[in-house]
C-alpha cells in the first residue's frame, strides 16, 4: 500500500516514496501573506506535482510545466520571510518571480510559491 505525499501543501500528491522527504515542503501564499488552501482556492487541486531528477515539477491544465530545484535554498535573506500557517509562524523562502508568475497565472490569484526553510522546525499543519 502506498502513501500519498503532497510536496506543495493542498496541491496534487505523489505516490513516490521519496515524497516523504518533501511532504508539505512548499506552500502557496497570497499577496496578503496568507497560506492558500484548496478551500480558499479550489484551483490548487488542479496543480499536478512530480519529483523528477532533483526537481519539483509542477503541471496544470493550459500551462507549460515548471521545474523547481528540490534542495537549493537561496542564502539571500531578502527572499526570506514569515507566513502564518494556522496559528504558527513559519520561516519560508520565496521561490522567485518565475514560480510566482506561474502559480498566479494558473490560480488567477496573485500569489507566490514559498519553501519552508530547512532550519524551521516541524510545521503544525491544520487538519
Amino acid at each position: 500500500m502506498s502513501n500519498q505525499y503532497h510536496p506543495v501543501a493542498h496541491c496534487g500528491g505523489v505516490d513516490d516514496p521519496r515524497g516523504a522527504d518533501y511532504d508539505r515542503r512548499w506552500l502557496l501564499v497570497n499577496s496578503g501573506g496568507q497560506w492558500m488552501t484548496r478551500e480558499a482556492c479550489p484551483a490548487l487541486a488542479g496543480i499536478g506535482v512530480e519529483l523528477r531528477f532533483g526537481y519539483l515539477v509542477l503541471r496544470a491544465p493550459g500551462m507549460l510545466r515548471i521545474d523547481i530545484p528540490l534542495d537549493v535554498i537561496e542564502d539571500d535573506d531578502s527572499v526570506r520571510t514569515a507566513v502564518l500557517v494556522g496559528d504558527q509562524t513559519v520561516d519560508v523562502v520565496d521561490e522567485g518571480e518565475l514560480a510566482a508568475a506561474w502559480v498566479s497565472n494558473y490560480t488567477g490569484i496573485p500569489c507566490r510559491l514559498m519553501k519552508v526553510h530547512p532550519d524551521m522546525g516541524p510545521v503544525r499543519w491544520p487538519s
